[in-house]
């Protein structure tokens, strides 16, 4: 599967952004589906994920409250939206697709290109 990631961008901290992850490639809309990111010098921190049925989401203990995982099955697309943003969410942002049980500690093995958010602070 091919993804696609976009939306990233320039924002105040406080600002929010909505990031999307398009797939595509064969039977793209059973696969679990994450964000991940990372800043310079740091390792990659899990965001949120989001089973392929859209039932079930998970989030990282530093975004939870303030972001959101969704998707669109019909667009084969997942979305971020990023609320009440802080400096500290400044990242190359990473979505990733994996398939199989939504609980499965295993890592994801399909990965898009990074977006960039900066929040200004």
């Amino acid at each position: 599967v091919q993804l696609q990631a976009s939306g990233g961008g320039l924002v105040q901290a406080g600002g929010s952004l909505r990031l999307s992850c398009a797939a595509s490639g064969r039977t793209s809309s059973r696969y679990n589906m994450a964000w991940f990111r990372q800043a310079p010098g740091n390792k990659r921190e899990f965001v949120a994920a989001i089973s392929w049925t859209g039932d079930m989401t998970k989030y990282g203990d530093s975004v939870k409250g303030r972001f959101i995982i969704s998707r669109d099955n019909a667009k084969n697309t997942v979305y971020l939206q990023m609320n009440s943003l802080r400096a500290e969410d400044t990242a190359a942002y990473y979505c990733a697709a994996r398939g199989g049980s939504f609980h499965d500690p295993s890592d994801y093995n399909y990965w898009g290109q990074g977006t960039q958010v900066t929040v200004s602070s």
